[in-house]
């Protein structure tokens, strides 16, 4: 009689990975990047990973110590964004952190003094970088009338991810600019949506009479950073068109949000209702009371308000480009325009309201599309990036290219 070696039961498990996310922005603050962030850390650690956090020390952290997970660093006031820092920590004193406490891998989501010191102490110390590009700084210093100070940004950020090991980015788009511009060993990880929390069905039949409107008339909902680089003066020009082409439906215009130019915009447009600054469900709540999306941005690497207002059953308009190429199917899910074509856009805004079909179709199909973006994978395919890079050794510097 034979006997058999006892069967042993092999279960197959990938080993925990020790990740240094560093970041000078993250929850509660609000923007596209910090909750990106958050998201991707809450969802690292749901899949039993050791996520250590660096960022600046935040209003709500006066009393807070730096533990195994976190360490705060001194933050510098960013001029004009109040709310928002530079952080800024030594090198030395990452070296120090990190030899006692060595990470698999970093994930460095800006470039400031914070993102430096980590991308020099991780050469130093022969430690896997991912780098991610989450703001086109360069554009918002076009924005701001200083297009020599974008070719000097534009230098500085292919120099700072020219030396990870990977650099991701969150569209199609954003990679056919970047590799345009020399930017090396780009990889794509685009952005989901949390589609139970902004769904059409947290609709508000309340806070749309508070708005002056009945369960025909249209909100046209913004929602996003009222600053210069989000190119909100077409607000008002597709607004106006909007009425001045059905002067006989009732419009209102909502803008959710808040920064530097609010005061502006209250000014150029009197009779549009600012709600300031909305978070979780109040946030649903205003998304799924609106009925159309406008989204004139020009400056965007992806642009999470287009997901989230798509997953609360609005019809979106937008330029073509990040996550409105993307996501957006010209006349099906929403209306697309040419980048930088005003005339465009307001057309397109037209076409939804020029026929109730329209609108409503875009609207179901918007939420259908949505639906279907979650997290779970985006942070799945992040955990498979970041193990990708695990013990690859660094970039080899090439020499500068100057343009």
């Amino acid at each position: 009689m034979t006997t058999w070696p006892t069967a042993t039961l092999w279960v197959m498990t990938t080993a925990s990975l020790h990740i240094t996310l560093i970041t000078e922005t993250f929850p509660p603050e609000i923007n596209g990047v910090a909750n990106t962030l958050g998201r991707l850390c809450d969802g690292l650690r749901a899949r039993g990973h050791q996520v250590e956090l660096v960022r600046p020390r935040q209003g709500t952290d006066q009393s807070r110590t730096s533990d195994d997970q976190l360490l705060l660093c001194r933050g510098w006031p960013l001029p004009g964004y109040p709310g928002l820092q530079w952080g800024q920590s030594s090198m030395h004193k990452l070296l120090r952190r990190w030899t006692r406490q060595r990470p698999d891998v970093l994930y460095i989501a800006t470039e400031g003094p914070l993102g430096l010191s980590a991308l020099r102490a991780a050469r130093r110390l022969g430690i896997s970088v991912v780098s991610g590009f989450h703001t086109n700084f360069q554009q918002y210093s076009n924005q701001y009338g200083m297009s020599l100070l974008s070719r000097v940004v534009t230098h500085y950020l292919r120099w700072f991810h020219n030396r990870s090991t990977l650099t991701l980015v969150p569209s199609a788009s954003q990679r056919l600019e970047l590799e345009r511009r020399h930017f090396e060993r780009l990889g794509m990880l685009s952005r989901g949506v949390d589609s139970q929390l902004f769904n059409p069905a947290k609709r508000d039949n309340a806070l749309r009479e508070s708005w002056g409107l009945g369960n025909d008339d249209i909100a046209v909902l913004h929602v996003g950073r009222l600053a210069q680089e989000k190119n909100l003066g077409m607000l008002k020009r597709c607004f106006d068109t909007l009425r001045d082409t059905y002067p006989q439906r009732r419009l209102q215009l909502i803008v959710v949000g808040d920064g530097p130019q609010r005061a502006l915009l209250e000014h150029d447009l009197p009779q549009a209702i600012f709600c300031g600054t909305r978070r979780g469900e109040e946030l649903a709540r205003h998304y799924a009371s609106g009925d159309l999306f406008l989204f004139p941005s020009l400056t965007e690497t992806f642009g999470n308000v287009v997901l989230e207002a798509m997953a609360s059953g609005l019809a979106v308009v937008a330029y073509d480009q990040a996550a409105a190429t993307q996501h957006i199917r010209h006349g099906y899910n929403g209306v697309l325009a040419m980048p930088g074509d005003e005339e465009a856009f307001c057309d397109a805004a037209n076409w939804l309201l020029e026929d109730r079909e329209h609108l409503r179709r875009a609207r179901l199909n918007a939420r259908r599309h949505a639906s279907h973006q979650g997290w779970p994978a985006i942070i799945e395919q992040f955990e498979n990036q970041l193990r990708g890079v695990c013990g690859e050794p660094f970039a080899v510097p090439t020499l500068p290219y100057v343009r």
